[in-house]
Order: C-alpha cells, then sequence, then structure tokens
C-alpha cells in the first residue's frame, strides 16, 4: 500500500471522527460567536516544572504515538527527541535548513496515521524561501526529505513557520508576509496567509480560491489551536498597536497592512482578542480545558484566555509572568498537561542558567 493510498485512509478516519465535512475545517468556523456568551469554567495552572535544559531556540513541539515529544531548534536545524521524563536525544540535523534572522527549522507535524506511515512534516526556510517537507522517521532517523511545498517567501523577519494537522485531516501552515505588506493582500502570494493542503501538499479541497491559501492579510502568524466543535484560532503579531487573536473564516481577508487591529468593518475580519505588542507578541499556541493558551514572547508570559461556549474568549489573564522569559511554543500533552518551550537564547531575550527549557505545566 502506497504513502498517499495510507494518507488518504487517515484522512478519510479524520473526517469520520470529527464530523467534518469534506474540505471544510468545522462548520462552526464560518460562524462569529455572539459576544457577552457565559463562559465556560477556567482551569486553573499548576506550578510548572522543567522537563529538558540547555536547548538551541526550541521552536516548535509535535507528540508521537506514545507521548515523546518531537521538538525543532530554529537555529541548530536539529530536530529533538524528549520523554516525559527528561531523556533528550538528537534525532538529526535538517539537510537544507539555512538559519537566518527569525528563519530556521520552524514547525514540526506528525502524521495522523504515524503509526501506519511513519511520517513527520517540517516547514524550514531554505537559502532562498521557506518550505514544507515530510520524511519517514524509521530507525529513529531522518528519512530522505520530500519536498511538499516551495516558495513561500523567506527574510531575516516574518516566516510564519506554524504547521499542524486541523481536525479535518488536512495539514495548515501559517506564513509571513516577510516585511513586503503587499504580499499579504496578493492572493497569488503565498507570503502573508493560512494554508491548507491535502497530507501530499496540494490544494485541500474546498479551499476558497482554487489554491493553498485558505485566509489572507496576515502580516506573521504564529500560531493555531482548533476548539472541539473545529472552530480555529490564529495568533498574529501586530506592527505598533494590536497583536491578535482571530477566528479564522474560509476565504476571509484579515486586513494587513490595511488595518491592524479591529474596525475593518465587513470588509475585514476583526480580531477576537487584541493586546499591545509589550504585552504579548504572541507565538504558539494550544486550546486545552476550556482556554485558549498563547506563548507571549515581548511579553514573557503564558496567556489563558478563557473561551465562551460561543467561541468568544472572555476575561484572560496571564500566568508565570517574566519568571521563564520569552515563550514560543505552547501545545497540549497527552497526559493533559501543556508543554511550553522558551526562547531566550534568539537574540531578543535575556538567557539565565539553563535555557533555553522545556517546561511542563499541569492544567486542574
Amino acid at each position: 500500500m502506497s504513502r498517499r493510498t495510507l494518507a488518504a485512509i487517515a484522512v478519510c478516519a479524520s473526517l469520520v471522527g470529527s464530523g467534518c465535512a469534506m474540505g471544510v475545517a468545522g462548520a462552526p468556523a464560518g460562524s462569529t460567536p455572539a459576544a457577552g456568551a457565559a463562559p465556560q469554567a477556567a482551569a486553573r495552572v499548576g506550578d510548572a516544572s522543567v522537563i529538558a535544559r540547555n536547548l538551541a531556540v526550541p521552536w516548535a513541539i509535535a507528540f508521537l504515538p506514545g507521548g515523546d515529544a518531537l521538538v525543532t531548534e530554529r537555529d541548530s536545524a536539529r530536530l529533538l527527541r524528549v520523554t516525559p521524563q527528561g531523556r533528550v536525544s538528537v534525532v538529526g540535523t535538517v539537510p537544507g535548513v539555512v538559519p537566518y534572522g527569525e528563519g530556521g527549522l520552524l514547525g514540526v507535524a506528525v502524521s495522523p496515521s504515524f503509526s501506519l506511515d511513519q511520517l513527520v512534516y517540517l516547514y524550514f526556510s531554505a537559502k532562498t524561501d521557506n518550505r514544507i517537507v515530510r520524511f519517514q522517521y524509521s530507525g529513529g532517523q531522518i528519512g530522505s526529505l520530500e519536498t511538499l511545498v516551495s516558495g513561500i517567501p523567506r527574510a531575516a523577519i516574518h516566516n510564519g513557520g506554524r504547521l499542524a494537522f486541523g481536525p479535518d485531516g488536512m495539514l495548515w501552515a501559517t506564513t509571513g508576509e516577510q516585511g513586503d505588506s503587499r504580499l499579504a493582500q496578493d492572493k497569488g502570494s503565498l507570503g502573508g496567509k493560512i494554508l491548507r493542503m491535502t497530507p501530499d501538499g496540494g490544494p485541500a479541497p474546498g479551499n476558497p480560491f482554487g489554491t493553498l491559501v485558505w485566509t489572507y492579510g496576515h502580516r506573521n502568524v504564529q500560531g493555531m489551536a482548533w476548539d472541539n466543535t473545529g472552530r480555529m484560532y490564529a495568533t498574529e503579531f501586530g506592527q505598533d498597536r494590536y497583536d491578535e487573536v482571530n477566528l479564522i473564516q474560509m476565504g476571509r481577508n484579515y486586513g494587513w497592512p490595511v488595518i491592524e487591529g479591529p474596525g475593518g468593518g465587513h470588509r475585514y475580519a476583526d480580531p477576537v482578542h487584541t493586546w499591545s505588542p509589550d504585552e504579548a507578541s504572541p507565538s504558539g499556541a494550544a486550546i486545552a480545558a476550556g482556554s485558549l493558551w498563547v506563548a507571549a514572547l515581548r511579553g514573557e508570559q503564558l496567556w489563558q484566555l478563557p473561551l465562551s461556549r460561543t467561541g468568544q474568549p472572555v476575561s484572560p489573564s496571564a500566568h508565570f509572568t517574566s519568571d521563564f522569559g520569552r515563550l514560543r511554543a505552547v501545545v497540549l500533552a497527552p497526559d493533559g498537561s501543556l508543554w511550553c518551550a522558551t526562547s531566550n537564547l534568539d537574540g531578543r531575550g535575556d538567557p539565565k542558567r539553563g535555557d533555553d527549557k522545556i517546561l511542563r505545566i499541569p492544567l486542574r
């Protein structure tokens, strides 16, 4: 049986399990939540413990079956395997990665059918572009890379880079506009977009423009997360006024560079939550225990945004303010805790002993 066939089986199984229609990221993702709905009970945050130390700018975390995690290091181009007990091993250095500025080895995603196909997906910066590749992770090593998407604009800044499989079984990626804001409004460019594709890298069925593009008008999306109804949230760096959380809806224009923050009217989708950049610079995002969790770089804290039953963020609160410095990634672990990566060695932080770290945060 071919890998393409196995991937198709996995997509179909995911669609059946999630109740999503083919090519649609959950029907609720196309609706706007009503303001003022009652929040769900917010989870309480326990004390953070350090799982791993002395890492080099860990950027993304994805879990394998069995509970171990794959962790990318942006500047070293190394892919690590980290156990829940804190054992760190080097899977290998990813060939073709050219770290520069905010570029390097970025997102990682594990195939939903990993037990059948052993496929791992990566987003990284090559010499002239950003690209999405996959390989078979067998024998504990990085197999030959298969390029799925190339030509994503890259620069020293705004490379996007988050990668995840959604509840529809499709592969999603976030891109930046490399500091050229015109690309965000150009639907023919892959810069400043959220992309949705099949596991083989083709445009997903139901995409609004017949291409990889799902939404446009983004500056630099850094986090993606879905709730249990299929609603999709994304975190985005603003420029001077507003960092954003957006509810992602098929084909919508999120305004950059015409508008930053709210006030888009009917033409541009407004964010469902904003911060000032010094509070956030929001990076990775996860949904767990009824809340959206956002790792803040410049804000040096973990934001908790409880979600109402209609999906509206309410009563946000911050945790671990300045305790661990810059926070880059946050993901839901198989045991129900959050794993969070610091980013104090990225040239903008104040490194402490043991940086960078992977933290485990229990939820109660």
